[in-house]
């Protein structure tokens, strides 16, 4: 019997998601002052200084990324930091609409528009900082390359820089830059290659496919979320999308070889692979499963039955 992963699970946006928004964003407050910051719940916000009345009346310089994050730049040098976690997401209303009080974290008010911080479910994550200065923006950024500004060498030697599972590499904000658990599914089965091999012992064949992979998959997918939201604003952002190949797709069949998509699932999160495509036809060793099964866990996709 196969589960498939419940689509109403809102992961983490990544770097295509990320830029979209940023894009969106900046169309409508690059160059307009931001007249009130209204914290709607004390947990959001992060920072005691610089204080909300510090940023109010300046106009937005610029929208930026550092990793998973939104920045919006001031002209005064203080900067404005949106951490939309793993519910975090952002809607743009019309002046004096009514916001979604039960979802509503923070609103931005512009003179064209408010900006609302939104929150599914009772777990607070998503959050707002307020940063004075270049050098303490800095400071927040995890030191991961952007692997579409990257050159292959750049890459390969980040890769390596560390001996673990491609999986994790891709994923570790200190390495690679906005990529997460959605994406690094999607990159790794573009590359045909194990989540699990390890970074120490990938060939130059491999690694030159894992870039390829990367920078495609990055850019097809920023591409048809620009398409997507047009002149709008992002309205369905999720990872969990029928186009995917194997992410979020456990049980329903690989694009390319018809076999069904495997899982690891580990704490909160899950890999999704195609063993035929990318483990030469070995099923990976599911922790929870496989201690349940332990003798009887399969050892290749030919032994399940479909």
């Amino acid at each position: 019997m196969y589960i498939i992963l419940d689509s109403t699970h809102r992961p983490v946006p990544e770097l295509p998601d990320i830029t979209v928004y940023i894009e969106a964003l900046a169309a409508r407050v690059v160059g307009e002052p931001l007249q009130q910051l209204r914290v709607l719940n004390p947990f959001v916000l992060r920072s005691v200084d610089p204080p909300i009345t510090e940023v109010i009346g300046h106009n937005v310089r610029s929208v930026q990324r550092i990793g998973k994050r939104i920045v919006l730049a001031l002209d005064n040098d203080d900067f404005v930091v949106i951490h939309l976690m793993i519910a975090g997401r952002l809607r743009w209303v019309a002046s004096g609409k009514t916001l979604p009080k039960k979802l509503a974290l923070a609103a931005f008010d512009f003179p064209n528009g408010t900006l609302v911080l939104t929150e599914a479910g009772t777990t607070r994550r998503a959050s707002i900082t307020l940063v004075r200065g270049v050098e303490a923006l800095r400071a927040i950024d995890r030191g991961g390359i952007n692997v579409l500004d990257a050159t292959f060498p750049e890459f390969a030697e980040r890769l390596r820089s560390e001996n673990h599972t491609l999986k994790r590499s891709l994923t570790d904000p200190r390495l690679f830059d906005g990529i997460g658990n959605a994406y690094s599914d999607e990159i790794l089965h573009r590359a045909k290659l194990s989540p699990v091999a390890l970074t120490g012992r990938i060939s130059d064949e491999d690694a030159t496919q894992l870039y390829g992979a990367t920078r495609q998959v990055l850019t097809e997918w920023i591409e048809r979320l620009r398409a997507e939201t047009g002149d709008g604003f992002p309205e369905k952002v999720t990872a969990f999308r029928p186009e995917m190949a194997v992410h979020g797709k456990f049980g329903m069949p690989c694009p390319v070889c018809g076999t069904p998509v495997q899982r690891i699932r580990y704490a909160t999160n899950e890999t999704n692979y195609c063993a035929r495509c990318q483990t030469h036809g070995k099923l990976l060793m599911d922790r929870s499963l496989s201690r349940l099964l332990k003798h009887d866990w399969p050892k290749s996709v030919d032994e399940l039955s479909f």
